[in-house]
């Protein structure tokens, strides 16, 4: 089932989202997403926190 996040859950003022077939392929988007908001890499933490956010599509 494919995987789903909104970057609005993490930062209000932004509507991008993605969708993709894998936690995986979708944590690569989100990497390349955060650059925008000024993170350069995804820390340990962070990525948790975005793990928790992601839902099945």
């Amino acid at each position: 089932m494919a995987k789903t996040f909104s970057c609005s859950h993490v930062h209000s003022e932004c509507s991008w989202s993605a969708t993709e077939n894998t936690e995986t392929d979708l944590m690569k988007k989100i990497a390349e997403h955060a650059k925008l908001h000024g993170h350069d890499t995804i820390t340990p933490d962070l990525e948790k926190k975005i793990k928790s956010l992601i839902k099945e599509a």
